[in-house]
């Protein structure tokens, strides 16, 4: 008698929509999307602090986007979905982080006073991760289960 472990979908996430539910969702961003777009976001992260010189009004403008952008990027290796090299963290987890680094980068500029080129890059930032955030489509049970793992 052999075995069998029951496959664990790629991205993980399930919802008990129907597809009747989800006809007019205007949610589009899926797993595989968000996938393709967690590697440039992150490098973006990492380099576009420096190319903006961001720290004028205070260094951890610099850093917080930096140090978020590795974070990011290691995230991304270890995630549950197509292009995570380890998956070892499941793809809600990711999305749950990267609500919160939305709210991260919406507050920053209002905790640790940042102004000017700093405080938009923030704002701009973190409105762009949690709009990207809302826009995920939920994974239905039936498609979920029929994606490659």
């Amino acid at each position: 008698m052999k075995l069998e472990r029951p496959v664990t979908p790629v991205c993980g996430v399930t919802s008990h929509a129907t597809e009747r539910d989800t006809s007019m969702d205007p949610r589009f961003i899926t797993c595989k999307i968000h996938a393709y777009l967690d590697y440039p976001v992150a490098l973006s992260l990492i380099v576009l602090p420096f190319s903006l010189n961001l720290g004028s009004s205070n260094p951890l403008a610099l850093w917080l986007a930096v140090t978020t952008g590795i974070a990011a990027f290691v995230l991304t290796l270890l995630t549950h979905h197509h292009l995570g090299m380890f998956r070892v963290l499941p793809y809600w987890f990711h999305l749950a982080v990267d609500g919160l680094v939305g709210i991260v980068f919406l507050a920053a500029p209002s905790l640790l006073g940042f102004s000017g080129l700093d405080a938009w890059y923030y704002w701009a930032t973190g409105a762009a991760v949690m709009v990207a955030v809302a826009l995920h489509k939920p994974t239905t049970s039936s498609s979920a289960a029929a994606a490659p793992g």
